[in-house]
């Protein structure tokens, strides 16, 4: 993980500057710093309101007793996607847009969760030994034997407040 970082911090730059370059060559100078300032500008409003919405409906979320996975990452998106449209560039401000817009975000959500859940899968298979291949849900669709059987709940005897006309179910007798 440090070695993408560190790769991020040296490639992204360059790539900004070659942007920005090539896009100051083709309108021209003031009008990409112009550009550049009308983004952050754009960038800004959105993130606050954005970032009102997604504290919103984590709040309503929490009030509820709901468990909020949506809205937390909703809101972990508008503050990455924020923080990238903070960086000056054209591809830090595409990469933001796209985390914070509510059209690109539920896109931004599934990758997010299959990226969480492929690195989560990959430390499972690290401490325990066991690669993912190797794993089986017997819950949905295993392959295990199914052995037919029945269910039986075992109830209370009645007792001398119960009747056996009290709408409870009782035990069932011989046949």
């Amino acid at each position: 993980m440090g070695l993408v970082l560190v790769v991020l911090f040296l490639v992204v730059p360059i790539v900004e500057i070659a942007v920005i370059v090539q896009v100051g060559q083709v309108i021209g100078p003031w009008p990409t710093v112009l550009l550049l300032l009308l983004e952050s500008a754009l960038g800004a409003w959105l993130v606050r309101r954005e970032g009102r919405r997604a504290w919103d409906t984590l709040r309503t979320a929490g009030a509820t007793g709901r468990l909020p996975s949506r809205e937390l990452a909703d809101a972990g998106l508008v503050l990455v996607g924020g923080t990238l449209l903070l960086t000056p560039g054209f591809v830090t401000d595409v990469v933001g847009f796209f985390l914070i817009l509510p059209v690109t975000r539920p896109l931004a959500r599934r990758m997010l969760a299959w990226f969480v859940a492929r690195r989560a899968t990959a430390a499972i298979g690290r401490r325990t030994g066991i690669p993912p291949s190797a794993w089986r849900s017997t819950s949905s669709g295993g392959t295990g034997p199914v052995v037919p059987g029945e269910v039986v709940r075992d109830v209370p005897p009645e007792g001398p407040e119960r009747g056996p006309d009290s709408g409870s179910p009782g035990r069932a007798t011989g046949g």
